[in-house]
């Protein structure tokens, strides 16, 4: 297996300001979850109270979503906190659930990016595609398709590939007993709001989000990491891609600094909150005119889907 070419640290910062970028906090990371959950609280309590602003909250708690895969993303590379083992409750118990099957794929992933062994190599393969094709993926991703998909079409390939006299139902089960974490998070979230008589809070702007909006932006999110990367690239500097994202952006799409992808492939002991200042320090030394950077997602799409 080929592994991808690695950057050193040492060639683009000196000791104290790799030390510095690399510190792990025992609150920053908790203060961004913290944020992420204030954001969601706030924007549901905006909605509730005012209904016309709805649309706008699934937009942002859709976003927020993302941002807790993002912290839990950090947390899989034990950066959200000092402890290793808070690090791993938060992420797991506060972020996401996935966190004990994400971390060996993930890792995986930073060891091969780009390389064939790659197992995310699927993601960017197909582009460029049509804006036709864009356009499908957006309607599917907007109207749930994507979600009932990617949340419970195991359950389908599951009974297709069942062998011959294994019990259906006794598939069906298994199968659902991956998912009773989601399944009775989502239940109780639900009943806590239903029995303070807002159950329709929970389901119009938690689920909802997470149905419509949240696969959009996790799909244009992995468009602008490695769309139009070159495979089997040996440049370290170009196995990734930073997209420079305006206010709006990071408020929409781009939430806790993801949007510095490149910096996180080269160096991956960075903490997100520190991404951006990485990014100054190889400005600095005009590194990043070498790496892969676009100027913000609507040129980036414009290039992913202009087949």
């Amino acid at each position: 297996m080929a592994v991808a070419p690695r950057a050193q640290p040492s060639d683009f910062f000196s000791d104290a300001e790799w030390a510095a970028v690399t510190a792990r906090s025992s609150w920053r990371g908790l203060w961004c979850v913290a944020h992420c959950w204030a954001v969601i609280g706030a924007a549901m309590l905006v909605g509730a109270l005012w209904p016309v602003t709805i649309p706008l909250a699934i937009v942002m708690i859709g976003t927020r979503q993302l941002g807790l895969f993002v912290l839990m993303h950090d947390g899989a590379h034990a950066l959200l906190h000092r402890d290793r083992r808070v690090n791993d409750w938060v992420a797991n118990w506060l972020c996401s659930s996935t966190l004990t099957a994400y971390r060996p794929y993930h890792l995986r992933h930073h060891r091969f990016v780009q390389q064939t062994e790659d197992p995310d190599l699927v993601l960017s393969a197909p582009f460029p595609i049509t804006r036709t094709s864009f356009a499908r993926k957006a309607v599917r991703d907007l109207t749930g398709q994507t979600f009932i998909k990617q949340r419970f079409g195991h359950y389908r390939e599951r009974l297709r590939a069942r062998a011959p006299g294994e019990s259906a139902p006794a598939l069906f089960i298994e199968e659902l007993a991956k998912d009773r974490r989601f399944l009775m998070g989502n239940a109780l979230g639900f009943a806590l709001f239903a029995s303070a008589g807002i159950g329709w809070v929970w389901l119009t702007m938690w689920l909802l989000p997470m149905m419509t909006w949240l696969p959009l932006v996790a799909r244009i999110r992995n468009i602008a990491e490695h769309a139009l990367v070159r495979e089997n690239e040996t440049d370290p500097l170009r196995q990734a891609r930073t997209t420079h994202a305006n206010a709006i952006e990071r408020a929409l799409v781009a939430p806790y600094w993801v949007n510095y992808h490149g910096e996180h492939h080269l160096f991956t002991s960075v903490p997100c909150w520190n991404l951006a200042r990485a990014h100054r320090l190889l400005a600095r030394q005009r590194v990043t005119e070498r790496m892969e950077t676009e100027r913000g997602y609507v040129a980036l799409l414009a290039r992913a889907c202009a087949a």
